[in-house]
């Protein structure tokens, strides 16, 4: 269930680039990753862009919440000084501009759907549309070879906290398909994969013990780390049967990573 890259870049670059920005993108690239994740969430005006906090203040300076402000006003922002000069006036970029970015460039997306307080349910359905819409050949192909939940590299993989945004993508999308985050595994993990039609199962590699990994791998599902950046913590979890992770150590563990097949 997870015949997508074994190591993603976290939010484009890692540590290295301003996180969720084209600048991130182009620096997970030239380091060698085709695959990345990303969090995505929602302007004032139901436009997805990338961000990870719903309010102003560390990667966006000033005081404000995202959801108000518009797409435009919010590409025309600094998402970039915060991590150094060179990265001065790097712009906060749309789903839509990364899309096609990955698209040009080879590159597979793990997308987080990221909804403001209160937006769940219509950030969910928005970003699993436009993913719906900008993938249409391949969604097409994927819904004729087979229903139902089954991982497909031709596609991104979209992930949530959220349980609620990833259902409404789930009705709004259900050929894209979904995983599940969660920071620690509870009890009823498989039954909410079960609901949610998932392919893979997220989680805190800090709390993920051998026997949880062993049995995620045995109910079938796909089992994904956050955010691995040792090369011995990662070795030693893919040891446990865990199918991938991503890492803000770009330069520590590279897209070739040992043992993993690129």
């Amino acid at each position: 269930m997870w015949p997508y890259p074994k190591v993603v870049a976290h939010r484009g670059g890692g540590t290295l680039a301003p996180e969720n920005t084209l600048a991130a993108m182009r620096s997970g690239l030239q380091h060698g990753f085709h695959a990345v994740e990303f969090d995505v969430m929602l302007a004032r005006d139901g436009v997805p862009v990338l961000m990870h906090d719903a309010v102003f203040g560390r990667t966006v300076r000033g005081v404000g919440k995202v959801a108000d402000f518009s797409a435009e006003e919010l590409t025309a922002m600094d998402a970039g000084s915060w991590l150094g000069p060179q990265f001065a006036g790097e712009p906060v970029c749309t789903y839509q501009q990364v899309l096609e970015f990955c698209r040009r460039n080879g590159i597979w997306m793990n997308v987080e759907i990221k909804p403001a307080e209160g937006f769940e349910i219509e950030t969910g359905r928005v970003v699993a549309q436009v993913t719906e819409e900008f993938f249409g050949a391949e969604v097409a192909a994927h819904a004729a070879g087979r229903r139902g939940a089954w991982a497909d590299p031709a596609l991104p993989l979209l992930s949530s906290f959220s349980f609620a945004a990833l259902r409404a993508a789930q009705v709004a999308a259900p050929d894209i398909p979904r995983g599940f985050l969660t920071d620690v595994i509870e009890d009823d993990w498989q039954e909410r994969l079960q609901e949610l039609d998932a392919v893979a199962l997220h989680t805190n590699h800090k709390y993920l013990s051998p026997m949880q990994a062993q049995a995620v791998s045995q109910a079938g599902y796909g089992l994904f780390c956050y955010t691995v950046n040792t090369p011995t913590r990662a070795r030693e979890i893919l040891g446990w049967g865990v199918d991938g992770f991503c890492t803000d150590r770009i330069d520590l563990i590279g897209a070739d990573f040992p043992g993993v097949p690129v």
